[in-house]
C-alpha cells in the first residue's frame, strides 16, 4: 500500500486536525513517546505517515478524508457546491449537506406541480 501525499492545501488542513488527536499533546506524539519526547510526525509531513490519525482522526473532516484516501473514480462533485464527497450510490449527485435542502426543493415543486393539476381539473 502506498502512503497517500497531500498538497499544501490539504496539508494545512490535516495539520490542523491533529489538533484533534487524541495522542497529540504540546506539539508531541504521546505513542512515539519512549521516556523523550517525539515530535508528531503527521503535523510535519505531506504524506499520511500516522495510521491513527489516518483510521481515527482523518474522517472527521469527510471533504478532506474523501480526497486524500479515496480513489479518484470513487469521489464526486458536488452538482451544486462543487465539494468532494463519496456517494453512498452510483446516482447521487450532491453532498449530504446540499442533498437535504435539494430534496426540500424538489420537493416542493413536485407539490406545487400537483396542486395546480388539481385545481385546473376542478374548474
Amino acid at each position: 500500500m502506498s502512503i497517500p501525499r497531500m498538497n499544501y492545501p490539504q496539508y494545512r488542513k490535516a495539520r490542523k486536525l491533529t489538533h484533534e488527536c487524541c495522542n497529540y499533546c504540546d506539539g508531541n506524539c504521546l505513542l512515539l513517546d519512549d521516556g523523550e519526547e517525539c515530535v508528531c510526525v503527521q503535523s510535519i509531513s505531506y504524506s499520511l505517515l500516522c495510521r491513527w490519525f489516518r483510521a481515527a482522526v482523518l474522517p472527521l473532516d469527510g471533504a478532506l478524508y474523501a480526497e486524500i484516501i479515496q480513489s479518484r473514480d470513487s469521489v464526486k462533485r458536488c452538482a451544486v457546491c462543487g465539494a468532494a464527497f463519496t456517494p453512498k450510490s452510483n446516482r447521487a449527485k450532491y453532498c449530504p449537506d446540499c442533498a437535504v435542502r435539494m430534496r426540500r426543493k424538489q420537493e416542493a415543486e413536485r407539490q406545487r406541480k400537483r396542486y395546480l393539476q388539481t385545481t385546473q381539473l376542478i374548474r
